[in-house]
């Protein structure tokens, strides 16, 4: 437990810290803690310490754990950070609360579908492929806007824009140009940022911040 509270103690006075040169308020920045490959042993210490917002890569893997975690604490918020696949869509509107990996137009038309046919509006991150690399998911910068345009005539609510830096570089090049993006497509919502870059992308706009190792400890 103390472990745990502690880490996460750490981590939000780290987002305070960060935020009073920013001139921007803590409140201003969802900490998502990843809980990916964690069971639910290991994600109750941090609903002990009052965490409520977590974010999961695999719905199947969500499926066998947060439906019972959820009967406890209603008040969970389920974050989908993780590629999804279309044919998973119906699942993924059932079980989230937002998603962060819209980023092609089969999986535009098989999430309002879905919302369609659940009757529920999820809002979905655009994710952008902000170092054009070849082998990463996300919307090519250039088909940007006319993707968004697509996403607001679906009726699809848009949280905003979202991001993965390449690894090994200077991030911040990259959040800074995702914040003009959605600057200049009227979105506020920036997810991006990390365990080992968060402070540098909260200093740089992020709303929703997604926070893995720095919470559950390194792993194995």
């Amino acid at each position: 437990m103390t472990n745990a509270a502690t880490r996460l103690a750490e981590v939000r006075a780290n987002i305070a810290r960060v935020c009073k040169p920013a001139r921007r308020e803590t409140a201003e920045v969802t900490l998502i803690a990843v809980s990916k490959t964690h069971d639910a042993a290991a994600i109750q210490p941090l609903l002990d310490a009052g965490q409520r917002v977590f974010g999961e890569n695999r719905v199947q893997e969500a499926q066998a754990k947060w439906p019972a975690l959820r009967e406890s604490y209603p008040d969970i918020e389920l974050h989908l950070i993780g590629q999804l696949q279309s044919n998973k869509a119906e699942e993924a509107v059932a079980l989230f609360d937002v998603i962060h990996s819209l980023d092609r137009p089969s999986l535009l038309t098989a999430l309002a579908k879905a919302m369609d046919k659940a009757g529920r509006r999820v809002p979905c991150f655009v994710q952008v492929n902000i170092g054009d690399e070849a082998q990463k998911g996300g919307c090519p910068i250039s088909e940007l806007p006319a993707f968004l345009e697509a996403v607001r005539a679906a009726d699809v609510p848009l949280a905003g824009l979202m991001c993965i830096p390449p690894a090994d570089t200077e991030a911040a090049p990259f959040f800074a140009l995702l914040a003009k993006l959605a600057a200049d497509h009227g979105l506020t919502g920036l997810s991006m940022g990390m365990s080992g870059d968060y402070e540098t992308a909260v200093m740089l706009g992020a709303t929703h911040v997604r926070v893995g190792s720095a919470l559950f400890g390194a792993r194995g």
